[in-house]
C-alpha cells in the first residue's frame, strides 16, 4: 500500500506549481532534487494500434517512410519482432492484450464474436444490450460497452490513483476504441458512416453529453464532405506499378487507385479522420497539459479494411502506407509539443496475409484457398457414425461448434463424443495443421512466463487465447499459407486469424521526442506494453500480469522490478 501511495504522489507531482518548488529557507520540507524532476512521469501516454499492421508490412515499407513512421522507425526503441502470442489473431482479442498486460485467455476476449451455447446466438465481443448508441440508430455492431472484457486496463489503473487524469480513445472501429479506453476511461469514440464519430451511452447518461468532445469535429467533417466529397487518388505514384487484374472467387477485379468500389471506411480517409479526431481530443480536452498524466488511445483501422478488401501487396496498400505515414507525421508533430513530455507506443492487434491468388503468382506455392468441402465431409462422416439428422459441425464464433437443431449445443455426453470424433477426422486432413477440443486446450498448462513467443507450440498458442464458455468447441489451425473461404472480389479477398507468424508478428515501437533511436531485435509481446508503460508512469500494476516490464530508460523511470 505504501508503494501505491508513493506512486500516486509521483503521478500528482506535476500538479505542484513551479514557484512552489522554490521553497523558503525556513521551510523544513526537502528541496526537490534533479533526480526527482527527472523521474517525473510523462504528461501524456499515447497508444497507437494499427490494425493488421504486420511486422512484415512494417519492414517491407520501412525504407520508404518519410513521415511519422520514419520518425518512429529511426528515433524510437524499435522491437521489430513483437508478438501477439495467441492463435486467434483477430481485432478484439489483439486489442485486448495491449493495455491489460494479459493474454486473451484472461481478458475474456477470445475472438471478435462467439456462440452462446444455450441460445445458439452469436455474441459480439463488446456486446452490451443495456446500452445505446449515441447517434440514435442501431448501426455497426449494435449497442456496445467494455463489460465483456473481464480485465482492467492501464487507464483503469491510472484513474484509480489519479482520478483527475483523463483517458480517451478513438478508432475506426468500436472494438478498437473501447478496449483501449477501458472500463473507467472518459470516452471511446469510433467512426460510423453517415454520422461521424459516435460512442456508447450507458443507462442514465445523455447522448449529447457523451458526444460533446467530438461534436465540433463531426460538424466540420460533415461540412467538408458536403462541399468536397472524398476521392482516393494516388499520393505515391510509384504504387501505380502494382496495378493488375486478379480473379478471386470467379470474379475479376482491377487492383488500382481509386478502387472500383470506393468507400470512406475502406480507404486511407478513415485513418486520416481518426488522427484528426485524436488531435481534436488532445487539444479540446487539454490532454497532457493539466499537470497530471493523461492517456490517449488511437486505433487506426484502414490498413485492416484495405487488407481484407484488396489484399496487402497491391497498389491500394502501397498508397495506404504512404498516406498513413504522412498523417502520423502531422500527429506526432503535435504530440511532440506537449509541454510535460509524451511517451508514444505503436503496435498492431495482428498481422495479415495477401490473397492466395496473388501470392501463388509471386512464387508462394503454399498459398491456397481452403478446401471448400472439408466441413461437408466431416459432417457426413459424423452423421453416419452417430446417427444424426442435423449437421453437427457448424462455423461460428471464429471456430467450429458442435450443435444440434437450431444451433443449440448437443447434450452431453454426445457433444464430447462428437467433438472428439470430429477432431480425429480433422487431424487426418492434409490441409489441417492441428485440431483440438476446447477441453483439451483448457486442460493444457500455460506456457512459462519467460517462454519466447517465437518458440510457443501450436497448443501453447491456442491455450493463451482459450476462454471457457466463449471459445469454440473445436480449435482449428489450417496449414501455413491456407486462406479459408472462397473470397469475394469487392468484399473480402484476404484475411488473418491464424496462429502463424505472418498474423502473430507485429512491430512494437516506443518513442518520445527526445528518444535516441535503438533497434532491439529480441522478441517481446504486446502483453509487455502495459507493465512497461506503467513503470514509466509510476503506476502500480496488478500482481498477476502475463506480461513483463521492459527497461526503456525514458523519463528517468527506475529499472523494472526483478522477475
Amino acid at each position: 500500500m505504501t508503494r501505491l501511495i508513493a506512486r500516486a504522489c509521483l503521478l500528482l507531482a506535476l500538479c505542484v506549481p513551479a514557484d512552489a518548488l522554490a521553497q523558503s529557507a525556513t521551510d523544513s520540507r526537502p528541496v526537490a532534487t534533479a533526480h526527482d524532476v527527472a523521474a517525473r512521469p510523462p504528461a501524456l501516454i499515447v497508444t497507437i494500434v494499427v490494425d493488421q499492421f504486420s511486422a512484415d508490412l512494417f519492414n517491407q515499407y520501412r525504407a520508404r517512410f518519410t513521415g511519422g513512421l520514419k520518425t518512429l522507425a529511426t528515433q524510437g526503441l524499435v522491437y521489430a519482432n513483437g508478438y501477439q502470442q495467441h492463435a486467434m489473431t483477430e481485432t478484439c482479442p489483439g486489442h485486448s492484450t495491449v493495455l491489460t498486460g494479459l493474454n486473451p485467455a484472461r481478458t475474456g476476449i477470445p475472438a471478435n464474436d462467439w456462440i452462446d451455447r444455450a441460445t445458439g446466438q452469436e455474441v459480439y465481443c463488446l456486446a452490451a444490450p443495456q446500452n445505446a448508441l449515441a447517434h440514435g440508430r442501431i448501426t455497426d455492431n449494435g449497442p456496445v460497452g467494455p463489460g465483456q472484457m473481464t480485465a482492467s486496463t492501464l487507464g483503469d489503473w491510472l484513474k484509480a490513483v489519479s482520478p483527475q487524469s483523463r483517458v480517451y480513445a478513438v478508432s475506426g472501429k468500436d472494438r478498437g476504441a473501447i478496449t483501449l479506453n477501458g472500463h473507467q476511461g472518459d470516452g471511446a469514440f469510433w467512426y460510423t458512416v453517415g454520422f461521424g464519430f459516435t460512442t456508447y451511452v450507458e443507462p442514465g447518461q445523455a447522448a449529447e453529453a457523451r458526444l460533446a468532445p467530438v461534436a465540433a469535429l463531426n460538424a466540420r467533417i460533415a461540412a467538408r464532405l458536403a462541399t468536397t466529397p472524398a476521392a482516393w487518388t494516388y499520393s505515391d505514384e510509384t504504387c501505380r506499378a502494382l496495378e493488375a487484374d486478379w480473379t478471386v472467387g470467379g470474379a475479376t477485379f482491377h487492383a488500382g487507385v481509386p478502387p472500383q468500389r470506393f468507400a470512406i471506411d475502406t480507404s486511407p480517409f478513415l485513418d486520416e479522420m481518426t488522427l484528426e479526431a485524436a488531435t481534436e481530443l488532445l487539444d479540446s480536452r487539454e490532454l497532457g497539459g493539466r499537470g497530471v498524466t493523461d492517456m490517449l488511445g488511437v486505433s487506426l483501422s484502414a490498413t485492416d479494411r484495405i487488407g481484407h478488401t484488396f489484399g496487402n501487396q497491391g497498389p491500394e496498400m502501397c498508397d495506404q502506407m504512404r498516406r498513413l505515414d504522412v498523417a502520423l507525421g502531422a500527429f506526432l508533430d503535435r504530440v511532440a509539443r506537449v509541454p510535460g513530455g509524451a511517451l508514444v507506443v505503436l503496435t498492431a492487434d495482428h498481422g495479415g496475409n495477401d490473397f492466395p491468388e496473388r501470392q501463388s503468382a509471386r512464387g508462394f506455392a503454399e498459398a491456397v484457398r481452403g478446401d471448400p468441402d472439408l466441413r461437408g465431409r466431416i459432417n457426413a462422416a459424423l452423421k453416419a457414425e452417430f446417427d444424426l439428422t442435423v449437421d453437427p459441425i457448424t462455423y461460428g464464433g471464429s471456430g467450429l461448434m458442435v450443435v444440434g437443431a437450431d444451433n443449440i449445443a448437443l447434450p452431453q455426453p454426445l457433444r464430447s463424443r462428437v467433438a472428439a470424433a470430429a477432431v480425429a477426422l480433422l487431424r487426418a486432413e492434409p490441409t489441417v495443421a492441428g485440431a483440438w477440443t476446447i477441453e483439451e486446450a483448457l486442460a493444457a498448462p500455460m506456457p512459462a512466463a519467460n517462454a519466447s513467443p517465437q518458440e510457443l507450440s501450436l497448443m501453447d498458442r491456442q491455450r493463451v487465447g482459450a476462454v471457457e464458455g466463449r471459445s469454440p468447441d473445436i480449435l482449428l489451425a489450417l496449414q501455413p499459407g491456407t486462406t479459408p473461404g472462397a473470397g469475394r472480389a469487392g468484399a473480402s479477398v484476404a484475411g488473418h486469424g491464424t496462429p502463424w507468424d505472418y498474423d502473430r508478428r507485429v512491430p512494437i515501437v516506443f518513442w518520445s521526442p527526445d528518444t535516441a533511436g535503438q533497434e532491439r531485435y529480441l522478441p517481446i509481446r504486446t502483453i509487455d506494453i502495459a507493465p512497461t508503460l506503467a513503470q514509466a508512469m509510476g503506476v502500480e500494476t496488478p500482481d498477476d500480469l502475463d506480461g513483463r516490464c521492459l527497461d526503456l530508460g525514458l523519463f528517468g523511470a527506475s529499472p523494472c522490478p526483478a522477475p
